[in-house]
Order: structure tokens, then sequence, then C-alpha cells
């Protein structure tokens, strides 16, 4: 899993295009840089055979790109908010997963087909969970896990992670019954397996609630506006008016960059986005650990 530490420094990041938003916002970038050429080329005809001159104070767009930027940013962090509560929710469901098996292994039955089940059902949650948040068909290694029959079953129901949960809660209930788990080990575990509902039901919220509409596209109105009226702004103020498209573009590059990280964060578990959560990874790592728990106990 790729981490802050094994980054490999400033200008590695600073000319990376994997990973960045550049190739997705270059597009825009150059229809910009075309749309300003054909607004200098409007201009000077109009200037040739009209003697019609476009005269804009330049000051006014420094401060509408201020007041733009600041709008950019209170997107920007409304997005990582989202990106945040999403990892600290996968970090509820990695705690969860833990310690429902480290407390269902050490109070629970000796019995080893109890065991295997418990551990293999709650290491499939995550990989359900993941496939549920990303609107994907089940993986080999929820296949792996419960077996072939069991995935099929699960692909029937209505809610995936919802099965596993009962599943687990099953398995409780049954260690329960037959007096080899007590009421108190059972209701501390079982807070921990209705706390992975949780955790999923909160990422499902962030998954199917995006940020207002309104929002984004009034930024992008602001975008486009601001910058088809710059190039206006700049012809009285360069001898060669063919600068401005270049210099157009320069400004509509992080412009468009903002807004499009502002995109990309909004939805955290996509694999479209480039800065994803790694759930796999993730999901991977609980298996790994719930895995080696019941090695312990054998």
């Amino acid at each position: 899993m790729t981490s802050y530490q094994t980054r490999k420094g400033f200008w590695h990041e600073a000319v990376a295009l994997e990973g960045a938003v550049t190739l997705k916002v270059i597009p825009s970038v150059l229809i910009f840089g075309i749309l300003s050429s054909v607004v200098c080329g409007a201009a000077s005809f109009i200037k040739d055979h009209f003697q019609v001159s476009f005269e804009l104070d330049i000051s006014v767009f420094g401060f509408a790109g201020v007041a733009l930027g600041i709008l950019l940013v209170i997107r920007l962090n409304a997005g990582y908010d989202r990106w945040w509560e999403a990892r600290t929710l996968w970090g509820g469901i990695v705690n969860q997963s833990r310690n429902l098996i480290i407390s269902s292994i050490t109070y629970g039955p000796e019995n080893k087909t109890w065991r295997d089940n418990m551990v293999r059902w709650t290491a499939a949650f995550p990989h359900v969970a993941r496939h549920t948040l990303r609107s994907e068909p089940l993986s080999d290694e929820v296949i792996n896990l419960i077996g072939p029959d069991a995935a099929s079953n699960l692909t029937a129901s209505g809610h995936m992670p919802s099965t596993v949960a009962m599943q687990i809660g099953e398995l409780l209930q049954t260690a329960t019954k037959q007096g080899e788990l007590d009421g108190f080990a059972f209701m501390q575990i079982d807070r921990e397996r209705a706390l992975l509902i949780d955790h999923l039901g909160a990422c499902e919220r962030i998954v199917l609630t995006p940020l207002p509409q309104i929002y984004s596209l009034k930024i992008r109105h602001f975008i486009l506006l601001f910058l088809l009226l710059l190039p206006v702004a700049m012809i009285p103020q360069l001898n060669t008016i063919w600068w401005i498209p270049i210099l157009t573009m320069l400004i509509a590059y992080p412009l468009l960059s903002l807004d499009q990280i502002g995109v990309e964060l909004e939805n955290p578990f996509s694999t479209a986005n480039h800065s994803h959560l790694p759930l796999n990874d993730i999901s991977a790592t609980i298996e790994r650990n719930l895995l080696s728990f019941l090695h312990l106990k054998q």
C-alpha cells in the first residue's frame, strides 16, 4: 500500500503525469486556448474594419480571480472532507473486523470449523463492501473465502454486506445456544458486527449523496465566463495579441485542475478517479490479519 513514506521526492511528483489530473484537463485547456484565439481574431477584425476597440479594466479580473479561487478551494475542501471521512470509516472497518475475530477466537467455541467460518465470513465482509460501493461483481477473493455455492447465494441477495453480517450473526447465535459463548461476550462481539454495517452505511451515504449540483454548475459557469472575457481584458495590455491564447491556457490550467480535483475527491471509492481509496489493499490486509489470527490458535 502506497503511503507518504514511500513517495519519491519533489521532482518525481512535480513532473509525474500518472495519478495527476493533467491528462483530464488538458483537452479543456486547449479548447480555452482555441476560444481565446477566436476572441483575439474577432477583436482584431472588428478593430481593423470598424475602428472599434475593446477595453476592459484588467484589475477587475484580479479581484474576480481571487473570488473564483476561494470558491474552488471551498469546493476542494468539501471534496477532501468526503475523502477523509471515507478513509476514517474504512479505518473503522479494519478495527471492527480485527476486534470481532479476536474476541470470537478468545471467548468463543474451540471448534475449528466454527472458528474457520467466523474468520472467513468476517474476512469476506471488506471485500463484499468494496464491491458494493463500486458496483462490482464478486471477486475470486470472496469465492476463495466462503466457497462458490455461498458466493452464488450471496450474489443473489438484495444487499450482500448485510447478508454477510447476518451470516456472522447466525454463527454467534449458534455458539450462544450451544452454551459455548456467554451472553456478555455475545453482546460485545455482536456490537462489533453491527458497527461494520454502520460504517458501510455511512460509506453508502457518501456514494449516494453527491455535492449539490448547483454548486458545481455555478463554479463552472464562473470559470467559463472568466476565461472567455480574460482575453478581451488582455488585448490592450499586450502588443502581440497572439500571446494571449498562451497566457489564457496558463491561467486555465490551475483553475480547471482545482475544479477536477474537487470532482475526483467527491467519490473516494470510484476507481475511475486517480485518488480513490486503496480498498483492494485494505481488504487484502484485513484478510491476511484475520487468517493469521486463525493460525495462531490452531
